[in-house]
């Protein structure tokens, strides 16, 4: 659009008159359409991002998961919710009469951060518009998340644990 008004801007009087105007109009249109399809994110060599089919065919739907939706949406909140009784807890008993909740308050730590990491990298380093670095980073995080569960396995069952470390830090 702006360089058809640079074009219409630039050429003299005789030319924009009311037949060159059309003539130039015809010239950029053909120019403009072309064969190719419209990508979204641009166009990839990857096979995911062409467009097939045309506007008329019927949209796939994904197959249902409780992973996905309003059951990942409610286990997020709910996860949420309980930390913050849990973390109360751990301020009123001690980590070595209760290892139980050392254990259940480490896993949702880490589940809580997990998934709010994995919203942002599935929000903004999508795999349809970062085809290699979005999956590196996916698996990445995985990897972390499995990391941080030993790390925290290890520290509750081999040294204070995570209510006797909360206790610390807040009357320190």
């Amino acid at each position: 659009m702006a360089s058809s008004m640079l074009l219409l801007s630039t050429l003299p009087r005789t030319f924009a008159s009311a037949t060159g105007r059309n003539v130039l109009r015809s010239a950029l249109q053909v120019r403009a359409s072309s064969t190719t399809q419209y990508v979204p994110g641009g166009p990839y060599t990857h096979s995911t991002a062409i467009i097939r089919g045309t506007v008329n065919d019927p949209v796939e739907f994904p197959h249902p998961s409780k992973m996905h939706g309003s059951y990942h949406w409610a286990f997020e909140r709910l996860l949420a919710a309980s930390l913050v009784p849990m973390t109360a807890a751990a301020f009123v008993t001690s980590g070595s009469s209760y290892p139980v909740l050392d254990g259940l308050l480490g896993l949702s730590l880490v589940m809580h951060s997990h998934i709010g990491f994995d919203s942002m990298v599935v929000d903004y380093v999508h795999k349809r518009k970062f085809p290699i670095i979005g999956p590196i980073l996916t698996w990445t995080l995985r990897t972390a998340t499995v990391g941080v569960l030993v790390g925290v396995y290890q520290f509750n069952a081999n040294d204070i644990g995570l209510t006797e470390l909360i206790a610390k830090v807040w009357t320190a």
